[in-house]
C-alpha cells in the first residue's frame, strides 16, 4: 500500500469526521493514511515529508482556522522562508465552511495560499465546501475524485501503484497539472458493488428496489421523511460504506458518585458562576425575546475586557433527554454507570475513546451534558442506521436518505428540516441502534458563544451578556415541532422565577436562594479589541443583539473619560437597528446617557418595521441603508482618518449587507471601481481596522 499523510484541523469536528472518511476508504483503494490533528505536530513533519499530502480545514469565527491550526499557521506564516522552504510538496486540500459568512473557507484558504508561497504544489484541485447548502456535494465528489488523484500522482512520481481493483481509475486523467474531482466522479461510481437484504459490506454499495411494485400507489402519496416518490423510489441507490463499529458500551448500576457539569471536557478553565440578575428587555408584544443576564464573577478567577466573547457550557433539553432514553428502552437505566471499551478487532483505523465523554459517569449525563442529540444526523450515521432497522420500507427509506440519488431528499427533510436522532427514531420505529452507535456519531455538545456587553471598570466583578431566546420550527412526521435554542432555552427556563421586565439599572437582583449557577470559559479573541490609541474614530455597526459588545466599549470609553478628564479621545459612531422603537430598541436610555455625555458623538438608529415615528421618523430601514446615508462621513473616518470599523450581528444578511454597502461607499466616495473597493476593505481587514464578530 501507498502512504499519504492525512491532516484535518477541526474547531467542531466536522473536518475530523470527513478525514476519518477518508481514512476509512483509503485502505479499499490501495492506499493506507497516516491521519494525525494538524495540531500534533509530533508526529509529522512537513519540511521533511515526502509523501503526498491531504488536508481538510474547517473555518471559525470570521474566517480564522481553527484553533488546532494556529501553530501551523503561525509557523508557516514567517516571513523570513524561503520561497522554495516547502517545494518538495505535494498536496491536496479541502476546505470547509460555510458561504453565510463574508470570508467563506477563509480558514482553508489562509493554509492553501501559503503552502503555494512556499512552493508546495498540489497535486489534486483544492475544494470549497459549503454548510450553507450541504457540505456532501462538494465533499463527496471531492473525496471519490482523490483516489485517482492519488494513482496519478504516484504513477508520475515513478512510485508502485497501488494495488487492488480501483487503481486503474485514473486512465482517463490528463498527466499535466492536478486533477480535477468534476473528472473521475462518474467512473469512480462505476466500480459501485450490490448490496442485498442480507446487509453486505462494501467499500460503496448499489442497492436497487422491487420494480415490481405498484407505481400507481407510490405516484398517489407526497414525499416526506418516511416516503418517497419515483423516480428516487425506483432507483438504484448508491449508498454509502457501512462506518466500522469500534466501541463497545457497557452499563453497570451507580455507586452513586455526584457528577459536575464542571467535568465536562474543555480546552480552556471553567467557572461556575452565579446568575445574579436577569431583565427582559424586549416588550411582551417584540417578535423575539431578549434578555440580559447578569453574572457575579466575584472571586472566580474569570477576567474579561471589552470585545471578549466567553463560552456558555449548556446541557440538553431535559424533556429530549427523557425521550430518548424512552425510545432507546434505556430509561430504568438512565443513573447506571457507562464503561467504555474499543471493540475488538475493529477495523476503524485508530480507534480512540470520545474524548468529550468523561470516564464512569452516567447514561444520563452523558446525554444531558456530552452529546449533541439535536444534531442533524450525517449521511453516515443513517447510513449505520440502515443496519439497525427490521423493517424493509423503513430500511430502504433510510438508505434513500443517504445515498446519492437521494440527495435532496436528504436535504430537505432531514436537513433543513433540523430534524434530530430522536425524530428519526420516531419515524422509523422498527430502528433499534446500539447505545455504541450513538457514542460513535453524536457529535460533542459545543459550548455556546456569547459576547460581553459590559465593562469591569463600571460593573466590577460583574459580567453581562444579552441573547435573543431561539425559536424554531422543526417538522417530524408526527407534527410541526416548536423548538427552542439549546441554550437560551435553557437559560431563559432557569431565570425564569426572577426574571424582571425593563431597563437593566431598574431591576432586582437574584436573591441567593434563587441565584442558579452556570458554567462558563474564557473565549480566545485578540481582534475585537478598543484600538490601542484612545484617539482613533471608530464606528460601531450593531443591530439588535449585536449592540452587546459595543455597551462594553461605550462603558469602558467612559470612565477612561472621567479618570483622564485632560485626554483627547476619538469618536465614537453606532449604527443600530430594530424592528420597532417601542417593542425592541435595546439599551435605549443607556444610549441616550453616552450621547448626550458626548461618549458616542454619533447615534444613528434604523427601525425596519415601523412605517411613522412622529418627530423622530427615521429615513432609514436598516443599518446599511444609514451607512450609505453616512457614506462621505464613513468614508472619511476610515480612508483619511485612519478609524476603525466594528460589525457585529447577524452574518447570514446583515454583515454581507454592511460589506455591500462599504463597497459602494468606499467607490463613490475614492472614485474608484468595485473591485478597487474590494482591495481596500481587505487591506483595512489586514490592518485590523475591519473587524466582525458574526454569527449565523
Amino acid at each position: 500500500m501507498r502512504r499519504f499523510l492525512l491532516l484535518y484541523a477541526t474547531q467542531r469536528g466536522q473536518a475530523k469526521a470527513i478525514a476519518e472518511e477518508i481514512c476509512e476508504q483509503a485502505v479499499a483503494y490501495g492506499f493506507s493514511a497516516d491521519l494525525h490533528c494538524i495540531s500534533e505536530s509530533d508526529k509529522y513533519d512537513l519540511t521533511t515529508e515526502t509523501a503526498p499530502v491531504v488536508v481538510v480545514v474547517s473555518t471559525t469565527g470570521t474566517g480564522d482556522p481553527p484553533d488546532t491550526a494556529r501553530k501551523l499557521v503561525k509557523e508557516i506564516s514567517d516571513r523570513s522562508l524561503p520561497a522554495d522552504f516547502l517545494a518538495h510538496l505535494r498536496y491536496g486540500l479541502l476546505g470547509l465552511g460555510d458561504s453565510e459568512y463574508t470570508y467563506f473557507c477563509n480558514g482553508g484558504k489562509i493554509i492553501d495560499k501559503r503552502l503555494q508561497e512556499l512552493g508546495a504544489q498540489r497535486f489534486y484541485d483544492t475544494g470549497h465546501a459549503d454548510d450553507c447548502v450541504g457540505l456532501e456535494l462538494v465533499v463527496e465528489p471531492w473525496i471519490a475524485g482523490l483516489w485517482a488523484a492519488l494513482t496519478e500522482h504516484f504513477r508520475s512520481s515513478g512510485g508502485q501503484e497501488p494495488n487492488g481493483a480501483h487503481s486503474g481509475a485514473s486512465d482517463g486523467l490528463a498527466r499535466a497539472g492536478p486533477a480535477k474531482p468534476e473528472l473521475v466522479l462518474t467512473e469512480q461510481h462505476l466500480g459501485c458493488l450490490r448490496l442485498d437484504d442480507s446487509g453486505r459490506k462494501g467499500s460503496a454499495v448499489l442497492v436497487e428496489t422491487n420494480r415490481g411494485q405498484s407505481s400507481a400507489l407510490i405516484e398517489d402519496c407526497e414525499s416526506s421523511l418516511v416516503r418517497s416518490v419515483p423516480p428516487l423510489s425506483q432507483a438504484s441507490l448508491n449508498v454509502p460504506a457501512l462506518p466500522p463499529e469500534y466501541l463497545q458500551v457497557h452499563l453497570e448500576e451507580s455507586l452513586g458518585q455526584e457528577e459536575s457539569r464542571a467535568t465536562v471536557s474543555s480546552a480552556d478553565p471553567v467557572f461556575q458562576v452565579p446568575v445574579s440578575k436577569a431583565v427582559r428587555l424586549t416588550t411582551k408584544d417584540a417578535i423575539k425575546t431578549t434578555l440580559l443576564l447578569e453574572l457575579d464573577i466575584s472571586n472566580s478567577g474569570f477576567s474579561y475586557q471589552p470585545g471578549d466573547a466567553f463560552n456558555v457550557i449548556c446541557p440538553n433539553n431535559d424533556s429530549e433527554v427523557q425521550s430518548l432514553l424512552q425510545r432507546l428502552q434505556l430509561a430504568d437505566q438512565r443513573q447506571h454507570c457507562i464503561l467504555l471499551q474499543i471493540k475488538v478487532g475493529t477495523k476503524k483505523k485508530g480507534a480512540a475513546f470520545p474524548p468529550h465523554i468523561p470516564e464512569r459517569c452516567s447514561l444520563q449525563f452523558v446525554l444531558t451534558w456530552c452529546l449533541d442529540i439535536r444534531a442533524v444526523p450525517k449521511k453516515t450515521f443513517l447510513r449505520a442506521l440502515v443496519d439497525c432497522t427490521s423493517n424493509a420500507a423503513e430500511k430502504r427509506r433510510l438508505q434513500e436518505l443517504c445515498s446519492k440519488q437521494g440527495a435532496a431528499d436528504y436535504n430537505r427533510f432531514v436537513r433543513d428540516a433540523c430534524v434530530c436522532l430522536l425524530d428519526l427514531l420516531l419515524a422509523f420505529p422498527s430502528c433499534q441502534p446500539p447505545l455504541s452507535l450513538l457514542f460513535e456519531h453524536l457529535p460533542k455538545l459545543q459550548p455556546r458563544p456569547y459576547s460581553c456587553a459590559s465593562s469591569s471598570l463600571l460593573h466590577p466583578d460583574k459580567l453581562h451578556f444579552i441573547f435573543n431566546v431561539v425559536e424554531f420550527l422543526s417538522s417530524t412526521p408526527a407534527a410541526v415541532v416548536l423548538r427552542k435554542g439549546v441554550c437560551t432555552g435553557w437559560l431563559a427556563a432557569l431565570v425564569t422565577p426572577f426574571l424582571q421586565p425593563g431597563a437593566p439599572e431598574s431591576s432586582a437582583a437574584a436573591g441567593e436562594a434563587l441565584a442558579p449557577k452556570i458554567c462558563i470559559s474564557p473565549r480566545a479573541t485578540d481582534s475585537f479589541h478598543l484600538p490601542d490609541d484612545p484617539m482613533a474614530p471608530i464606528i460601531m455597526v450593531g443591530p439588535g443583539t449585536g449592540v452587546a459588545p459595543f455597551l462594553g466599549f461605550l462603558q469602558h470609553r467612559e470612565k477612561l473619560q472621567e479618570q483622564h478628564p485632560d485626554g483627547n479621545f476619538g469618536a465614537m459612531w453606532l449604527f443600530f437597528g430594530c424592528r420597532h422603537k417601542e417593542r425592541d430598541y435595546l439599551f435605549r436610555e443607556e444610549l441616550r446617557h453616552f450621547l448626550e455625555r458626548g461618549i458616542l458623538t454619533h447615534l444613528k438608529v434604523s427601525f425596519s418595521r415601523d412605517t411613522s415615528l412622529g418627530e423622530e421618523k427615521s429615513p432609514t430601514k436598516y443599518v446599511q441603508d444609514s451607512l450609505q446615508l453616512h457614506g462621505q462621513q464613513v468614508a472619511g473616518v476610515l480612508l483619511r482618518e485612519s478609524g476603525y470599523l466594528y460589525v457585529c450581528g447577524d452574518a447570514k444578511n446583515m454583515a454581507k449587507d454592511v460589506n455591500d454597502a462599504l463597497v459602494e461607499i468606499i467607490s463613490k466616495e475614492a472614485g474608484v471601481d468595485q473591485l478597487e473597493a474590494l482591495r481596500t476593505l481587505a487591506t483595512l481587514k489586514e490592518e485590523k481596522r475591519y473587524r466582525q464578530d458574526i454569527w449565523s
